[in-house]
Protein backbone atom coordinates (compact mmCIF):
# COMPACT_ATOMS: atom_id res chain seq x y z
CA UNK A 1 0.00 0.00 0.00
CA UNK A 2 1.43 3.61 -1.12
CA UNK A 3 1.51 6.28 1.42
CA UNK A 4 -0.17 8.99 -0.51
CA UNK A 5 -3.01 6.65 -2.21
CA UNK A 6 -2.98 9.93 -4.93
CA UNK A 7 0.40 8.60 -6.61
CA UNK A 8 -0.21 6.01 -9.41
CA UNK A 9 0.80 2.51 -8.55
CA UNK A 10 1.89 2.13 -11.93
CA UNK A 11 4.58 4.93 -11.34
CA UNK A 12 5.46 3.64 -7.90
CA UNK A 13 6.18 0.45 -9.11
CA UNK A 14 8.48 1.53 -12.09
CA UNK A 15 9.79 4.60 -10.07
CA UNK A 16 12.64 2.24 -8.91
CA UNK A 17 14.09 1.80 -11.99
CA UNK A 18 15.29 5.47 -12.63
CA UNK A 19 18.57 5.85 -12.27
CA UNK A 20 19.06 9.56 -10.90
CA UNK A 21 22.65 9.57 -12.03
CA UNK A 22 21.87 9.94 -15.49
CA UNK A 23 20.02 13.78 -15.17
CA UNK A 24 16.90 14.79 -14.11
CA UNK A 25 13.41 13.44 -14.50
CA UNK A 26 10.72 15.46 -16.15
CA UNK A 27 6.95 15.44 -14.90
CA UNK A 28 4.86 16.10 -17.37
CA UNK A 29 2.06 17.74 -17.31
CA UNK A 30 2.39 17.58 -13.65
CA UNK A 31 -0.82 19.41 -12.49
CA UNK A 32 -0.75 19.64 -8.92
CA UNK A 33 2.33 17.50 -8.28
CA UNK A 34 1.69 14.42 -6.44
CA UNK A 35 4.19 12.73 -8.79
CA UNK A 36 7.15 15.62 -8.87
CA UNK A 37 6.79 15.25 -5.08
CA UNK A 38 7.01 11.14 -4.59
CA UNK A 39 9.90 11.35 -7.29
CA UNK A 40 11.70 13.63 -5.59
CA UNK A 41 11.24 12.01 -1.48
CA UNK A 42 13.22 9.13 -3.69
CA UNK A 43 15.89 11.48 -4.30
CA UNK A 44 15.52 11.99 -7.90
CA UNK A 45 16.05 15.50 -9.00
CA UNK A 46 12.56 16.38 -10.97
CA UNK A 47 11.45 19.29 -13.52
CA UNK A 48 8.01 19.95 -13.29
CA UNK A 49 6.35 20.89 -16.23
CA UNK A 50 2.77 22.23 -16.46
CA UNK A 51 0.85 25.04 -18.20
CA UNK A 52 -1.29 25.87 -15.16
CA UNK A 53 0.60 28.76 -13.59
CA UNK A 54 -1.49 28.20 -10.01
CA UNK A 55 -0.09 24.32 -9.86
CA UNK A 56 3.27 25.69 -10.70
CA UNK A 57 3.42 28.35 -8.41
CA UNK A 58 2.52 26.11 -5.10
CA UNK A 59 4.71 23.63 -6.37
CA UNK A 60 7.36 26.31 -6.70
CA UNK A 61 6.52 27.36 -2.90
CA UNK A 62 7.53 23.89 -2.05
CA UNK A 63 10.86 23.91 -3.64
CA UNK A 64 10.15 22.25 -6.68
CA UNK A 65 12.14 23.36 -10.21
CA UNK A 66 9.16 23.91 -12.21
CA UNK A 67 8.82 25.47 -16.13
CA UNK A 68 5.69 26.76 -17.23
CA UNK A 69 4.85 25.78 -20.92
CA UNK A 70 1.91 25.14 -23.22
CA UNK A 71 2.98 22.07 -25.61
CA UNK A 72 0.10 22.21 -27.19
CA UNK A 73 0.49 25.45 -28.67
CA UNK A 74 2.35 25.74 -32.32
CA UNK A 75 5.17 27.89 -32.83
CA UNK A 76 7.74 29.11 -35.32
CA UNK A 77 5.33 29.28 -38.26
CA UNK A 78 5.70 25.91 -39.45
CA UNK A 79 2.70 24.48 -37.67
CA UNK A 80 4.93 22.49 -35.27
CA UNK A 81 4.90 22.10 -31.99
CA UNK A 82 7.31 23.23 -29.66
CA UNK A 83 9.50 21.17 -27.71
CA UNK A 84 11.28 23.01 -25.10
CA UNK A 85 14.42 20.61 -24.59
CA UNK A 86 17.18 19.29 -26.32
CA UNK A 87 17.32 15.28 -27.02
CA UNK A 88 19.10 12.70 -24.05
CA UNK A 89 18.18 15.36 -21.33
CA UNK A 90 16.33 12.98 -18.99
CA UNK A 91 17.10 10.18 -16.74
CA UNK A 92 13.05 9.40 -17.40
CA UNK A 93 10.08 11.37 -18.26
CA UNK A 94 6.65 10.36 -16.19
CA UNK A 95 3.56 11.34 -17.82
CA UNK A 96 0.14 10.53 -16.27
CA UNK A 97 -3.17 11.37 -17.08
CA UNK A 98 -2.35 13.02 -20.31
CA UNK A 99 -2.41 13.05 -23.91
CA UNK A 100 -0.95 15.05 -27.12
CA UNK A 101 0.18 12.73 -29.60
CA UNK A 102 2.50 15.57 -32.00
CA UNK A 103 4.70 15.13 -28.82
CA UNK A 104 5.97 11.50 -28.90
CA UNK A 105 8.88 11.95 -31.01
CA UNK A 106 10.45 14.63 -28.98
CA UNK A 107 9.40 13.41 -25.62
CA UNK A 108 11.15 9.92 -26.94
CA UNK A 109 14.11 11.24 -27.94
CA UNK A 110 14.82 13.64 -24.55
CA UNK A 111 14.91 10.05 -23.01
CA UNK A 112 18.71 9.72 -22.40
CA UNK A 113 20.34 5.99 -23.04
CA UNK A 114 19.14 3.57 -20.09
CA UNK A 115 16.61 6.06 -19.19
CA UNK A 116 12.97 5.29 -19.01
CA UNK A 117 9.97 5.80 -19.87
CA UNK A 118 6.83 5.88 -17.53
CA UNK A 119 3.29 6.52 -18.96
CA UNK A 120 -0.76 6.06 -18.26
CA UNK A 121 -3.49 7.99 -19.32
CA UNK A 122 -6.86 7.10 -20.19
CA UNK A 123 -7.64 4.83 -23.52
CA UNK A 124 -10.55 3.96 -25.38
CA UNK A 125 -13.93 2.20 -23.28
CA UNK A 126 -13.24 5.22 -20.77
CA UNK A 127 -15.99 6.99 -22.18
CA UNK A 128 -18.25 4.35 -20.55
CA UNK A 129 -17.11 5.19 -16.65
CA UNK A 130 -16.78 9.08 -17.38
CA UNK A 131 -13.94 11.74 -18.84
CA UNK A 132 -12.36 11.87 -21.53
CA UNK A 133 -14.82 10.76 -23.84
CA UNK A 134 -13.15 13.02 -26.74
CA UNK A 135 -11.24 9.94 -28.86
CA UNK A 136 -8.82 12.79 -29.23
CA UNK A 137 -7.63 11.65 -25.84
CA UNK A 138 -7.92 8.49 -25.19
CA UNK A 139 -5.52 5.94 -26.54
CA UNK A 140 -6.02 3.43 -29.42
CA UNK A 141 -5.39 -0.13 -28.17
CA UNK A 142 -1.66 -0.97 -28.14
CA UNK A 143 -0.80 2.57 -28.78
CA UNK A 144 1.56 3.14 -26.67
CA UNK A 145 3.64 0.26 -27.41
CA UNK A 146 3.33 1.02 -31.46
CA UNK A 147 4.47 4.63 -30.68
CA UNK A 148 7.01 3.72 -28.14
CA UNK A 149 8.11 0.25 -29.42
CA UNK A 150 7.10 -0.78 -32.93
CA UNK A 151 6.95 2.44 -34.58
CA UNK A 152 9.88 4.53 -33.70
CA UNK A 153 13.10 5.90 -35.74
CA UNK A 154 15.91 3.52 -35.89
CA UNK A 155 18.20 5.77 -33.70
CA UNK A 156 15.57 5.32 -30.74
CA UNK A 157 15.39 1.77 -29.38
CA UNK A 158 13.21 0.71 -26.71
CA UNK A 159 12.41 -2.67 -24.51
CA UNK A 160 9.29 -2.36 -23.10
CA UNK A 161 9.53 -3.50 -19.17
CA UNK A 162 5.77 -3.18 -18.81
CA UNK A 163 2.76 -2.76 -20.28
CA UNK A 164 -1.56 -2.60 -19.50
CA UNK A 165 -4.27 -2.02 -21.25
CA UNK A 166 -7.25 -2.39 -19.34
CA UNK A 167 -10.25 -1.39 -16.37
CA UNK A 168 -8.87 0.16 -13.03
CA UNK A 169 -10.38 1.20 -10.24
CA UNK A 170 -7.73 3.65 -8.33
CA UNK A 171 -9.96 7.10 -7.50
CA UNK A 172 -12.65 6.12 -9.33
CA UNK A 173 -12.98 2.87 -12.40
CA UNK A 174 -11.17 4.09 -15.92
CA UNK A 175 -9.88 2.34 -18.45
CA UNK A 176 -5.98 3.21 -18.76
CA UNK A 177 -2.77 2.30 -20.90
CA UNK A 178 -0.01 2.09 -19.58
CA UNK A 179 3.75 1.56 -19.94
CA UNK A 180 7.41 1.43 -18.80
CA UNK A 181 9.98 1.25 -21.39
CA UNK A 182 13.99 1.76 -21.20
CA UNK A 183 15.67 3.28 -23.82
CA UNK A 184 18.62 1.49 -25.13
Amino acid sequence: MLANPQISPWVAKYAKLIDGSLGPVLDLACGAGRHTDYLSSLGLDVIALDRDEVSLHLLRKKGANCISCDLEVRGYGNGSYVWPFAKESFAAIVVTNYLHRPLFPELLGSIKTSGVLIYETFAVGNEVYGRPKNPNFLLQENELLRRCIYDISDDLRFNCLGYEHGLVNQVAPAIVQRICAQRY
